[in-house]
């Protein structure tokens, strides 16, 4: 059985996933996640393929057979380029527009795994859980995700506060099997069609709230588990809508109606700071930091591509102002690709040997990302500009009543009819539909609040070396 036959059989397991107040019995036929699960499905196939499985994976310690190359944990510099380069295999063939394909949990799995033995709670289990779990994962293939934000009833208050002490996820009691857990988390991308979601409180919990830091491993399937969709951007018109057809990453909340979580995925409970520590680890933050920014980067190249060819077609790309938006593009792209290769070039080995990429250049794009991107989008607005508007409803009337209309009228400097509408619909997709507008938001917060992120690497930042040099200055006597 081929990697993306297992895939599609694992999600025929029973899982609960609500879309439009009705419960969706078989995920794969459905129109609002057949098209995603058919590029997961095609991404699976390249691992299989003789052409790029060497590229996507490596062989399992345990079984000998390939697994993906998020599990594998660096010892070289060429570990870690081997991975950005699997990463950007699955990031060029669908154009960065899907963020969660499990890169970027799969890393930070293979970084706690890679830490075991210095995180964890006191009852000193960690490691051998993570471990366990870690190798499970890497040699069933899982897909997975995170939940781990609490809903927003009301931001003004702590969880403890609130008048259900169990709105925001805690342990109800403990049980000979496991704990049972009930509350909710948010927003887990992909959770649908993933098997595994990952759950801790993203922001650190003072010791007064510790019974909402606790941190396990939930299969999708499981019992009291319900995933709760937003509404469906996709669209079964894949001439329509290139992107919204094959790239909708739905996003869940997480209700836990008092789920059995068994102890052997429980890692850690009730305790904030290992939560934390767990948080902070260099070596997760950094390898799952890798992927993210490999993506960022196919995405970026795309949009770059796509406005040059829609200022070539409507022939504005001779104009002065729009080739300094190009070229603003351009630059963009080149400073997120120099950042990556420079966290590479600045790659070090850990007192385990376990080589990490640079972080400070990995945070920069990550932060830098969350304002190109938007930026990118008002660009191909701009160039674009009322071409966008002047697109007919469906391609089928580039071979109807008034295909010889169409024909004349909206052709381009040096595209035909057909071209240009194909083109200016796919950049609709990405600026205009209810897909794009879900991913500007995605990528202004995937990473945090971004004045948050902005004000952590601040915070971070070894300024000391810069400061020297200023008093250096300002001391030194005059000549």
């Amino acid at each position: 059985m081929s990697a993306s036959q297992r895939y599609r059989s694992r999600l025929k397991d029973g899982r609960r996933v609500w879309l439009n107040g009705e419960q969706v019995q078989d995920i794969t036929r459905h129109r609002a996640f057949k098209g995603t699960i058919d590029t997961i499905s095609s991404l699976l196939d390249l691992q299989d393929h003789p052409e790029t499985r060497d590229d996507l994976t490596f062989r399992s310690p345990d079984t000998g057979e390939p697994v993906h190359l998020a599990y594998l944990v660096p010892y070289s510099r060429k570990d870690l380029k081997r991975k950005a380069r699997a990463y950007q295999i699955w990031s060029d063939a669908t154009f960065g527009m899907m963020s969660r394909l499990s890169d970027y949990s799969r890393s930070l799995l293979t970084g706690w795994y890679a830490s075991r033995h210095l995180l964890g709670g006191k009852d000193g289990q960690f490691a051998h859980k993570i471990e366990r779990y870690y190798q499970q994962s890497r040699d069933q293939d899982w897909f997975s995700t995170t939940a781990l934000h609490d809903p927003q009833v009301d931001r003004a208050k702590s969880s403890s506060e609130l008048d259900d002490p169990y709105t925001h996820l805690r342990i109800v009691r403990k049980t000979e099997d496991g704990i049972v857990v009930r509350g909710a988390k948010m927003i887990a991308t992909g959770a649908p069609y993933f098997d595994e979601i990952f759950v801790y409180p993203f922001h650190r919990r003072p010791q007064g709230e510790a019974h909402y830091a606790t941190m396990f491993a939930v299969s999708v399937s499981t019992p009291g588990v319900h995933l709760i969709c937003r509404e469906s951007f996709a669209s079964e018109h894949e001439e329509d809508h290139p992107l919204s057809s094959r790239f909708e990453e739905m996003d869940a909340v997480v209700v836990f109606d008092d789920a059995l979580i068994p102890w052997e995925r429980v890692f850690i409970q009730d305790d904030p700071e290992a939560v934390w520590v767990l948080r902070q680890d260099p070596v997760a933050t950094a390898l799952s930091q890798q992927p993210t920014v490999v993506r960022l980067l196919s995405k970026l190249e795309f949009i770059a591509a796509i406005g040059h060819e829609l200022a070539q077609t409507i022939g504005a790309h001779r104009f002065l102002h729009v080739q300094e938006k190009l070229g603003e593009l351009m630059i963009q792209v080149e400073t997120i690709r120099a950042l990556l290769l420079f966290a590479h070039d600045q790659a070090k080995p850990n007192e385990d040997g376990v080589w990490v990429p640079a972080v400070e250049p990995l945070t920069t794009a990550r932060n830098l990302g969350s304002r190109y991107y938007p930026r990118a989008l008002e660009i191909l607005q701009q160039i674009g500009a009322g071409g966008f508007i002047q697109v007919p409803s469906t391609l089928d009337e580039l071979s109807g009543p008034i295909a010889s209309f169409v024909d004349r009228y909206y052709r381009g400097s040096n595209k035909s009819a057909e071209e240009r509408i194909r083109l200016f619909k796919l950049a609709w997709d990405l600026i205009g539909s209810p897909l794009a507008s879900r991913h500007e938001l995605y990528e202004r917060f995937y990473s945090g609040d971004p004045v948050r992120t902005y004000a952590s690497q601040y915070v971070q930042y070894n300024k000391q070396p810069l400061i020297d040099q200023v008093w250096q200055l300002a001391k030194s006597p005059a000549r």
